[in-house]
């Protein structure tokens, strides 16, 4: 099993809503904000290869908005999804599975793009897409809190194309494949699938949006976009304390300038970061 980080680029997002009830003065040191509190974010995605399959988890935000939605996200930077793939040899064809954790616009919106005609089309023609039945069911049919993060047009056509399966909801990890294990998290969105990895060197969770970065290790460190903030603080504590435990390294999907750390234990128990890895 080998994995690799792809980056797709960089948006923004107002820092008070991503680190929830922490005060400024304490996570503008994490991540300065510009003139507009705006903090820039990654949109990291994972490449998994196996035994034949080149399996894409997330897609980033794609490239199918408008003026008025780019204005407002402000996407920069010099990669994206499909250059980051031709690096490592692949193009949209060679994908044999898409895994998107969960259905917001900066997850899924890659993985669909316009065609020569204007409709909507699977970005990777080839590809099964992965989600699960009680995630699509609360993307298609969203409350108005998260009403605009999940756009239609990221994910219907999908279904549309016979291309989109469901992966069985359960209330423990299951094992997708060898080495690749699910566990359903209920805090940030309706059951978030969130990737255990085991290679030769280490076993890898990709945190999604449960731990969107390196600052929201820390257990009060929550973004106000959870639906379930005290569910998403159980399950935080939970996984930290397992890969604490167990030696797991952890992947952010979202942190602008670290890719995966190691987490240590200080001399009171409280579980932070230790060595930064790049993937």
């Amino acid at each position: 099993m080998k994995i690799s980080t792809l980056q797709t680029g960089f948006f923004k997002l107002d820092g008070g809503a991503m680190f929830g009830i922490i005060p400024k003065r304490l996570w503008q040191k994490l991540n300065p904000p510009d003139e507009n509190n705006l903090c820039t974010w990654a949109m990291r995605c994972l490449l998994v290869q196996h035994e034949g399959r080149n399996i894409l988890i997330d897609t980033g935000m794609g490239t199918k908005k408008g003026d008025k939605f780019l204005d407002f996200f402000e996407p920069h930077g010099e990669d994206s999804l499909m250059g980051s793939l031709q690096k490592h040899g692949l193009q949209p064809e060679d994908i044999s599975d898409v895994f998107l954790t969960h259905l917001h616009f900066d997850h899924a919106g890659g993985a669909v793009k316009w065609n020569e005609d204007g409709q909507a089309v699977p970005a990777f023609p080839n590809a099964v897409y992965w989600t699960n039945r009680l995630h699509y069911e609360w993307a298609c049919h969203p409350n108005d809190r998260e009403k605009a993060s999940f756009i239609h047009d990221n994910f219907l056509p999908l279904e549309a194309a016979d291309q989109l399966r469901f992966i069985p909801v359960k209330d423990h990890d299951i094992e997708w494949f060898p080495g690749f294990r699910i566990r359903f998290v209920y805090g940030h969105t309706e059951a978030m699938m969130l990737p255990i990895i085991e290679t030769a060197e280490a076993t890898w969770m990709y945190c999604a949006d449960l731990i969107p970065s390196a600052g929201h290790i820390g257990l009060p460190y929550i973004m106000s976009y959870d639906v379930r903030p005290l569910a998403t603080l159980l399950e935080k504590e939970k996984l930290l304390a397992e890969a604490a435990d167990r030696g797991y390294r952890l992947i952010f999907e979202h942190d602008p300038r670290t890719a995966a750390c190691t987490l240590v234990r200080n001399e009171h128990g409280r579980i932070h970061a230790g060595e930064n890895i790049s993937i």
